[in-house]
């Protein structure tokens, strides 16, 4: 996402600005929203395709998060190039269409297909809506556009169980991603109605198109031999091509982004020390979140037996001490006081992941001696570390680039994120006879993965005074 002029308003641009925070954050919702409903929804779709193996179906996740953290950096750019409205108003439409592919889908193939479509179109839409906003909001209310940007992330988090739930127990799983249609298609309306046209073709040329596709095959590469190495081996020819295919594109496209005058990531931010430590702690935090995120569904599913509906109602406790937690984190703006905060939320996290490694996340439900406890802790760890991470990333940069900063935080954690479903899917493969052994390693490694994002976080910035 490349740089965003800000105006510094006046009663025109502070209406423009408040029409513009209701269609972006509407964006955000909606992108968020697919992937908790999703994954409510997984286990409906292993019964519903019993000839796939669960490694295949996890590309239902994880497809939409590649194409999403790939082309979100530039999908940024090409906003500003083609017109922040135009280019959001046919994502919107192009996010409807893929949703119905999705819900029509005849296989599980054409599925995937639809998914990294859609997660294509979302990419388009999130920062062509935020940079569209950034665009309109006086200099002094910019922080608090981006807390109400990111808080309706956490509010999809917390109704996408409830919501998801209640379409898959009474529609079945196609009709999560039905619904999408009606809503891109209101949103659309009204941003049509609210956005005005912004000047086309003055901030410079679109991203480098050889880059963009070079880094989305070589992450698809790297993420499809962590998925499939189980159950091809992962010595064998093929896992071994796809790892070394996806290193060596993702390694050149990084390359070809520091040298071309158009790149595909925005790879010059990360000369910010305290910049590129979010960034770092976001794609570690990602693998484990991402993870946990998609087994808590399955482990109720598949060890407690938990009915659609019950599944959505034990997840909900999580996600609303996220939302509550990430909302008095926004409070805090001393830098040394919110990196010390981001070290105590991914400590809970662990602490939690720990927690349900042992017996007493076993084969009987334990739902209020274990499971709201440990949802409580948990997702109240997930909304003080993920506020930190995106509010320390957007605040070391100057504010025309708090767009930048937001859009590779997000694609630090979708990549992390892919990466982490991944190893789910390698895990859980592994341990075809004891799920809940494989449930158990699952979550120690989630919590490797969370260690390494609190050392990165409790690394201080040089300009920090505590």
């Amino acid at each position: 996402m490349t740089e965003i002029q800000v105006r510094t308003g006046g009663p025109q641009s502070t209406g423009n600005a408040t029409g513009a925070l209701v269609v972006a954050a509407g964006a955000a919702f909606l992108a968020f929203l697919d992937l908790s409903v999703v994954n409510i929804a997984f286990p409906s779709l292993i019964r519903d395709h019993p000839g796939t193996s669960t490694t295949t179906l996890t590309w239902v996740v994880s497809g939409y998060a590649v194409a999403f953290a790939a082309l979100l950096t530039p999908g940024g750019r090409v906003a500003d190039t083609v017109g922040r409205r135009t280019l959001f108003l046919a994502a919107l439409i192009g996010f409807a269409f893929t949703s119905l592919l999705c819900g029509l889908a005849p296989n599980a193939g054409w599925l995937v297909a639809g998914r990294v479509a859609q997660g294509a179109t979302a990419a388009l839409m999130v920062p062509s809506a935020l940079g569209a906003l950034l665009s309109v909001t006086p200099r002094e209310r910019i922080g608090g556009a981006i807390a109400a940007w990111s808080a309706a992330g956490g509010l999809a988090a917390v109704v996408g169980p409830a919501v998801g739930g209640a379409l898959v127990e009474a529609f079945g799983w196609r009709s999560v991603f039905v619904i999408n249609v009606p809503i891109a298609l209101a949103l659309a309306g009204m941003a049509f109605r609210i956005l005005v046209s912004d000047t086309v073709g003055t901030r410079g040329a679109l991203p480098d198109p050889v880059g963009t596709i070079m880094i989305t095959l070589g992450l698809a590469g790297l993420v499809a031999g962590v998925t499939e190495g189980q159950r091809w081996g992962w010595t064998a020819p093929g896992t071994l091509a796809l790892l070394g295919f996806g290193a060596a594109l993702t390694l050149a496209a990084l390359r070809r982004s520091f040298r071309h005058p158009n790149p595909a990531l925005a790879v010059d931010l990360w000369r910010n020390r305290t910049f590129a430590l979010a960034n770092a702690a976001s794609f570690a935090f990602g693998a484990a979140m991402f993870a946990w995120l998609l087994a808590g569904p399955m482990f109720l599913d598949t060890l407690w037996g938990y009915s659609v509906l019950g599944s959505a109602a034990a997840l909900s406790v999580g996600a609303v001490a996220s939302m509550v937690t990430a909302t008095l984190t926004g409070r805090i703006t001393a830098p040394g006081t919110r990196r010390w905060a981001g070290v105590l939320g991914v400590l809970m996290f662990i602490a939690t992941l720990v927690w349900m490694s042992t017996d007493a996340f076993g084969p009987t439900p334990a739902l209020w001696s274990a499971w709201i406890p440990a949802g409580v802790l948990g997702g109240g760890g997930i909304g003080i570390a993920v506020t930190v991470l995106g509010t320390t990333a957007a605040s070391a940069l100057p504010p025309h680039r708090f767009a930048a900063g937001t859009g590779m935080n997000l694609t630090a954690r979708q990549l992390g994120g892919a990466l982490g479903i991944a190893a789910l899917a390698a895990v859980l493969a592994a341990h075809p006879e004891d799920p809940r052994a494989g449930f158990h390693f699952l979550f120690l490694l989630c919590a490797g993965f969370a260690a390494v994002a609190a050392c990165l976080i409790a690394v201080p910035s040089r300009q920090e005074s505590i």
